[in-house]
Formats: structure tokens, sequence, C-alpha cells
């Protein structure tokens, strides 16, 4: 998509008087008149990107924006940044708010949010082979199958399911819970519970082993 996405852009930017001549006829001279060509971007939107892209679009010299979309229920829709490069000059990650995703954070949670960017950089950053799939209801990380699940925010905490036998770990209220029968959302019988950056901390010998065990 960023491929076919600059080769566009390389089109736009060579035929622009064409560009203004149909902006013209759909919509008027004074509409034409306004068309600046001295910062073109190109703004890739998809469910996800991997982190060859993010480091791709750094390495070009063109302004391009990664923006990833996630789907909230039925009506809600939140975008984030996940790069974005202006000319030679990197700008570090960042969440850049539009009206969706500011009513999704004023629903659930900034921190929130922060926090569940915090878990996804850690269930990517445990090897290469890790793929990250969006499904309706949760988000799952897969190597050759799932080891892990993340739902959407909840008000005050996040819930991963993990790989791992729960007899296998020292239960902790609060944060781990035997779930095995207990319906939820993704796949996994150990639920951890994450309200904090500590907590993620906490969580992380659990995440390698579900992960060692996919």
């Amino acid at each position: 998509m960023i491929n076919q996405g600059l080769f566009y852009l390389a089109w736009l930017l060579d035929h622009r008087a064409e560009f203004e001549r149909l902006v013209r006829d759909r919509l008027g001279v004074t509409a034409a008149s306004q068309v600046l060509w001295s910062g073109p971007r190109l703004i890739c939107i998809a469910g996800d990107f991997t982190r060859y892209d993010v480091h791709a679009v750094r390495e070009h010299r063109r302004s391009i924006d990664l923006v990833r979309y996630r789907l909230f229920g039925s009506d809600l829709l939140g975008l984030e940044t996940v790069a974005a490069v202006s000319g030679d000059m990197q700008v570090a990650r960042r969440a850049q708010r539009h009206p969706a995703a500011r009513a999704a954070a004023d629903v659930q949670g900034a921190a929130m949010m922060e926090l569940a960017g915090a878990v996804d950089e850690v269930l990517l950053g445990l090897g290469d082979g890790v793929n990250r799939v969006e499904r309706k209801t949760y988000r799952a990380y897969q190597r050759l199958r799932n080891f892990a699940c993340l739902c959407p925010p909840q008000r005050s905490k996040l819930l991963v399911y993990l790989k791992v036998n729960p007899k296998d770990v020292d239960l902790v209220p609060g944060f781990t819970r035997d779930v095995p029968g207990l319906r939820h959302h993704g796949t996994g019988d150990l639920e951890v519970q994450l309200r904090t950056p500590r907590d993620v901390e906490r969580a992380q010998d659990l995440f390698r082993a579900s992960y060692a065990a996919a």
C-alpha cells in the first residue's frame, strides 16, 4: 500500500495542471486557486502496520503518515498516527487524536489507551515472527497460533488472555485469574489484568512464556 501510495503521489505531482483542471471543473475556479503544492503529503490508513513499514517511511524523504484505525463497537472509529515523517525530519511516534479518537479516549480513558500501546509494543517486541491481527472484539498476537489476546481498554484496566496453564502460575487476585470454562473474548486460559505500567512489567515473564509455548 505504501509503495502504491508513493506512486500515486509522484503521478499527482507530475500532473498538477490536470489535477487543478479537474478541481476547477468539479468545484469551481475559487477552489482550484486554493490548491497548494508546497507540502504534498501521503496518508496511508490501515488496520495495522509492521515495524518494517514504520522504518521504511522514516528512511524516505517524502512526507508520509501511517495512520492505524481501530473500531470500538459498531459506530465508533479511532485513528492513531503510528508514524509521521515530514520531508527529512522524523517525527517521533505520537497519538494524534481525531474527533472520533478523542471520543474514545473520553469514554475509555487516555491512560488506558496509552497502557494498551505499551502492551502492544511489548508483545510485538517478543520476536520477529509476531503477527498482530485485529478481530472484532479483541486484538490477537500470533506466532504459529495465538499466544496473546488484548481486549479493548476498559475504564480502569486492560484484559490480556494468554496461552499459559494457570496451574503453572502463582495466581494473584486482581492481577491473574484462571478462566478455563468462562466465556471471554479471545483465546487463552490465563487472564492478566493490567492497570498501570508496573503491571505490564510484572506480566512480561508471562508474556514470554506464552510466546514460547506458541
